[in-house]
């Protein structure tokens, strides 16, 4: 979870949500995403609600996180009502959510199930570590109904997983997919990150070939960002390492669409890469204004317009929920326009697009003369970004909004 979430607005203690935001649920899509904040170290570029197993105790802890999440998913099944619908997605982050034991992650998901219903095409991810995973708890949790699973290897040369402070040998990799295959995972994906200070743009080629070469079905890329408050900022700030290169980080996103397009994978939002059309589809409804709740330490959740997020310490989250009361931290309740504005900054980002309705149409044929989106098909109504685009998306958002 992000570092600096929004003040917001206070929150009822019940965790209920204003009317309005009932009306329609399970039209817009419903899933769930269950953070896991247990990481084996803090790696110096992360700023998301991660915590070291030493770090926590009590409700917090490892050992009764799962019993824990437990009473958040009675609450919400309380807050949502009878007519809460099946679940679509449920997608295990963090952290590491694999540094839970497999059992624990099966009977998190067991309990979502019986008391929300899934669908039985229903989307279950969790992400791993390569070296937090092994062939028998693969299998667990393929059996426990986990169809999807993403791999954090971030790189394939050792120097640039040293800056990264990641703990996993590049050789780990190839091992854990084909055990992740062997266990019947249908769908495998690997997160790769560019623009770590002393990458190459021949190390990141080597990165992008290595990952392709393991045959994933999926392959996000994403650029290093420097966050306040991290130890690489701090390494930055003193001048031990160079702060990312916006030339270089285009140089890298435009050669891993090349590579990644020759190889048969297709673009389908801006950082992500599918074959067989095998995207994440908890994603795509968050880039498409789906209904989710998020479980867990500083977890983010929008259900019809209404955004809020929980406590972000582990001890005060399960504090709370050992009482009775929500974890909520505090909440928005989004305008008619603050909608908009969101539905234009996601939307955007995906190959479909937005629809050019409501849209400035001076606006748009000055993007489409810069080359930044496609011409608008007649018939068709989307606008697109092209590649030059996607380089630019931050600055296409914000012509689309002034």
């Amino acid at each position: 979870m992000p570092s600096t979430p929004p003040e917001g607005q206070p929150a009822p203690s019940d965790g209920s949500l204003p009317e309005h935001s009932l009306t329609g649920l399970g039209d817009r899509g419903f899933g769930a995403y269950v953070h896991v904040p247990f990481c084996a170290r803090r790696c110096g570029y992360c700023d998301f609600n991660t915590y070291t197993a030493v770090e926590l105790g009590g409700g917090a802890a490892q050992a009764a996180y799962a019993d824990t999440v437990a009473l958040e998913v009675d609450l919400a099944r309380r807050v949502l009502g009878d007519e809460v619908p099946a679940l679509d997605t449920v997608f295990f982050g963090g952290g590491t959510p694999t540094r839970l034991p497999p059992a624990d992650l099966a009977r998190i998901l067991a309990g979502l199930r019986e008391r929300f219903g899934m669908n039985a095409d229903a989307e279950v991810t969790t992400e791993a570590n390569p070296d937090s995973v092994d062939a028998a708890g693969l299998h667990v949790l393929r059996e426990a109904g986990f169809t999807r699973i993403s791999f954090g290897m971030q790189s394939a040369v050792p120097h640039v997983l040293a800056t990264l402070d990641r703990t996993h040998e590049p050789a780990r990799l190839p091992a854990v997919i084909d055990a992740a295959r062997a266990a019947g995972f249908d769908e495998v994906s690997v997160d790769l990150i560019y623009g770590t200070p002393g990458e190459s743009v021949g190390d990141w080629r080597r990165s992008v070939e290595a990952a392709v070469a393991m045959g994933p079905d999926h392959v996000s890329a994403y650029a290093l960002v420097v966050e306040p408050g991290t130890a690489l900022a701090a390494r930055v700030r003193r001048g031990e390492v160079e702060p990312p290169d916006d030339d270089d980080l285009a140089d890298k996103y435009v050669l891993a669409d090349e590579l990644l397009t020759t190889a048969g994978y297709s673009w389908y939002e801006v950082s992500n890469w599918a074959r067989d059309a095998k995207v994440c589809r908890h994603n795509v409804g968050y880039w498409r204004g789906a209904d989710w709740w998020g479980f867990g330490p500083g977890a983010h959740s929008h259900v019809g317009g209404t955004r809020w997020w929980n406590v972000r310490h582990p001890s005060a989250w399960a504090s709370r929920l050992r009482t009775g009361a929500s974890p909520t931290e505090a909440r928005e309740v989004l305008s008619a326009e603050e909608r908009r504005e969101e539905q234009v900054l996601l939307e955007v980002r995906l190959v479909d697009g937005i629809a050019v309705d409501g849209l400035d149409p001076a606006e748009v044929s000055s993007l489409v003369s810069d080359g930044l989106v496609d011409p608008v098909v007649p018939g068709d109504g989307r606008v697109r970004l092209t590649l030059r685009g996607r380089l630019l998306a931050d600055h296409v958002v914000r012509r689309l909004l002034s």
